[in-house]
């Protein structure tokens, strides 16, 4: 089924694919990178919302950065912030060799601290950070969003271990589930979550 999906969706940038393989041979985690599907319906949900400023919480490898970037109108760009200083290497080579140089801004630091710092209104953020601080980070973004605007949250059912008891201790899976309590209590947004890959949820900001 897999396979059926991806045949039969938009097919990735050949530069895309390159940065999927390298990520998975020269990182230890590459199993985090966005990827095909995740990378196609973040460009097409940017094509939707067509925001001119978008916010991303977690770089990584600069996947999914790219895929928002690709999407963008003109005129629109990307914040994008890594805390994990051992991935600027790696991560902003292929981010300035990119055909989307130009749309992103790459930062090394803790966007819960930094992001507000920029005293900017964002159309569209996309969190992807530290699942452990899911809440926190929501709601150091949530203001700096527009009404009306839109935020993607990537791994909320978290492989399933959000309801089986045997990942009850872990503190992702506890930080993960704690954040779709959060949001789904929330009477300043509205959301539904995606059974896309590890679980997509997307929230709009009354």
């Amino acid at each position: 089924m897999d396979d059926y999906i991806l045949s039969h969706s938009e097919q990735e940038l050949d530069y895309l694919h390159e940065l999927w393989r390298a990520t998975h041979l020269q990182t230890l985690h590459g199993h985090m990178t966005s990827g095909h599907l995740q990378g196609r319906l973040l460009k097409m949900l940017v094509e939707m919302i067509r925001p001119q400023r978008v916010l991303e919480v977690g770089t990584f490898s600069g996947y999914s950065a790219l895929c928002i970037a690709e999407g963008l109108p003109d005129g629109g760009h990307l914040w994008t912030y890594e805390i994990n200083d051992e991935m600027e290497d790696f991560t902003r080579k292929w981010l300035e060799n990119s055909p989307y140089n130009d749309r992103i801004t790459f930062i090394i630091g803790d966007a819960i601290r930094e992001a507000p710092k920029l005293n900017l209104v964002f159309d569209m953020a996309f969190l992807d950070g530290d699942k452990r601080t899911y809440v926190e980070t929501y709601e150091a973004v949530l203001p700096i969003v527009r009404q009306g605007g839109f935020l993607l949250a990537d791994n909320t059912l978290w492989d399933g271990h959000v309801t089986d008891s045997a990942y009850d201790r872990d503190r992702q899976t506890q930080g993960i589930r704690r954040f779709n309590d959060h949001v789904a209590a929330d009477s300043r947004t509205e959301q539904v979550i995606l059974p896309i890959r590890d679980g997509l949820t997307l929230i709009r900001k009354k």
